[in-house]
C-alpha cells in the first residue's frame, strides 16, 4: 500500500470516508454538503461506496459534491493522508493503513486496546474525538454532545413509543385525559434535549441532576428541577461520585419520583467507569403497570440494575429498553452535525497556508491526540496497555 504523500500541501492531502460496518451503525463520518466545502478547500474526498446509504446520503450526491467513489475499503484506504471514522477503526483496517496516517473518530480506546497497539506499532497518528476538551473554542468540534443530543431526541421518542399512554393534556368529548409524567434523570446534554423535546410531545416533565447548577437550564425548558441539597459538580462539567450518604438521601428521592412518573429516561454516566445505578429492582416493582423506563446508559452497565444492554424487557409490567447507539436511529441528522464537527477539527490540522502540520500542540489536537510517533499518548490509555502488556 502506498503511503500519503511527503509534501502534504491541501490539494495533495486526500480523505477518506468509510463506510461503518459496526452493527447497526447507520451513520457517515461526513456528508455531501461538508465535501463539497472541503473540495473547493482544494482537499481531495474519497467517499466508500454507500458510505452514506445508511443515513440516506446516496453516492451521487457524494460525487456532486466534488468527491470519489472507492469500490472497496483497499482502494478507499490505499494512498489516503487522513481516515475519518465514526465508530473505532478495527484491526483490520489499520493493516491497510500506510505508515503517517491519520485517523479520526470515536476511538473508545479502553474497550479496543489491541487495536489501539497497532496502531502505535504501524506509527499511524489517531485523535479520539472523545476526548477533545470541553473549552469554548472547541464547542464546533465537540461531537460527544453534537451525538447526545441525538441521542437525547431518540430517547424520548422511544419512550412515547412504548408508553400506553397519550402524552399531552387531551380534551375530548370521552373526557380530559391527563398528561403523562415523564421523569429524566441527569441534565447534561442529552438529558436537555429529551427534555426539550417531551415538553414538545405535551408532557410534564421533571428532571433531576447532582449538580444544582443545570437547575436553571432544566427550568428554562419548562421542566420541574428536583432539588437535593448535594453539590456533585464535578471537573470537565461532569458529575462528581456521590459519598456513600448522599447516594442514600439521592436514592430515596428518586426512588418517590421515579414511582410516579409514567416514563424515566436516564442519562447518568462516569467518563471511563461503569454507569451509577439510579434505579434499583424494588423502585422498578414500585412503578406503575405500564411506565417506561429508557436507559441510555444501557451500553456502560446500565443506570437501572434490571436494564439488559439492547433488550427491551418487562419486569412486574414496567418496560425496561436498553437502547444501543440511539443516535444511529437519527442517522441523517446526527451523521451532519458528526460531519460539521469533524470539519472544524479538521481545520486545526492544516496551517494558513495549506500545509498539513505535523506539530500538534495545539490545545485541542494535544488533548485529543490517542497515538503518534509509534507511542499511546494519552496517558489512562497507555497505562491500560501497559498493564495488559500489548
Amino acid at each position: 500500500m502506498s503511503a500519503p504523500s511527503i509534501a502534504r500541501k491541501t490539494n495533495e492531502i486526500v480523505i477518506a470516508v468509510v463506510k461503518e460496518r459496526a452493527p447497526g451503525e447507520q451513520r457517515v463520518a461526513t456528508v455531501p454538503e461538508v465535501v463539497q466545502k472541503l473540495s473547493l478547500s482544494g482537499f481531495k474526498v474519497r467517499v466508500e461506496h454507500d458510505a452514506g446509504a445508511g443515513a440516506f446520503y446516496p453516492d451521487d450526491l457524494y460525487i456532486a459534491a466534488g468527491a470519489e467513489i472507492a469500490p472497496g475499503r483497499a482502494e478507499l484506504l490505499d494512498g489516503a493522508t487522513i481516515v475519518l471514522f465514526v465508530q473505532p477503526p478495527t484491526i483490520a483496517d489499520v493493516e491497510m493503513l500506510a505508515e503517517g496516517t491519520i485517523v479520526i473518530g470515536f476511538m473508545n480506546a479502553a474497550n479496543n486496546l489491541s487495536t489501539v497497539a497497532r496502531m502505535r506499532d504501524r506509527n499511524v497518528t489517531a485523535f479520539a474525538l472523545e476526548l477533545v476538551p470541553r473549552i469554548t473554542r472547541a464547542q464546533s468540534m465537540d461531537a460527544l454532545s453534537s451525538q447526545a443530543t441525538a441521542g437525547g431526541y431518540a430517547a424520548a421518542i422511544v419512550g412515547a413509543y412504548n408508553c400506553p399512554k397519550f402524552l399531552p393534556m387531551l380534551t375530548t368529548a370521552a373526557g380530559t385525559i391527563r398528561p403523562a409524567t415523564v421523569l429524566i434523570l441527569g441534565a447534561g446534554v442529552a438529558g436537555l434535549m429529551a427534555i426539550a423535546t417531551a415538553k414538545r410531545l405535551g408532557a410534564m416533565v421533571e428532571a433531576y441532576d447532582v449538580r444544582r447548577a443545570v437547575g436553571e437550564q432544566v427550568r428554562s425548558l419548562g421542566a420541574k428541577f428536583l432539588e437535593l441539597e448535594i453539590n456533585a459538580e464535578g471537573q470537565g462539567g461532569y458529575a462528581r461520585e456521590l459519598t456513600p450518604e448522599e447516594k442514600v438521601e439521592e436514592g430515596q428521592m428518586v426512588s418517590t419520583a421515579v414511582a410516579r412518573a409514567d416514563i424515566v429516561i436516564t442519562t447518568a454516566s462516569i467518563p471511563g467507569r461503569k454507569a451509577p445505578v439510579l434505579i434499583t429492582k424494588e423502585t422498578v416493582a414500585a412503578m406503575r403497570p405500564g411506565a417506561v423506563i429508557v436507559d441510555l446508559a444501557a451500553e456502560s452497565g446500565g443506570n437501572c440494575e434490571l436494564t439488559q444492554s439492547g433488550e427491551t424487557v418487562k419486569v412486574h409490567g414496567v418496560t425496561i429498553v436498553g437502547p444501543q447507539n440511539l443516535p444511529s436511529r437519527v442517522a441523517f441528522h446526527a451523521s451532519q452535525m458528526y460531519a460539521k464537527n469533524l470539519q472544524s477539527f479538521l481545520s486545526l490540522l492544516v496551517s494558513a497556508d495549506g500545509v498539513l502540520t505535523g506539530e500538534f500542540t495545539d490545545e485541542i489536537l494535544a488533548s485529543s491526540l490517542l497515538v503518534s510517533a509509534g507511542k499511546v499518548q494519552h496517558k489512562p490509555t497507555l497505562e491500560l496497555i501497559n498493564g495488559e502488556g500489548l
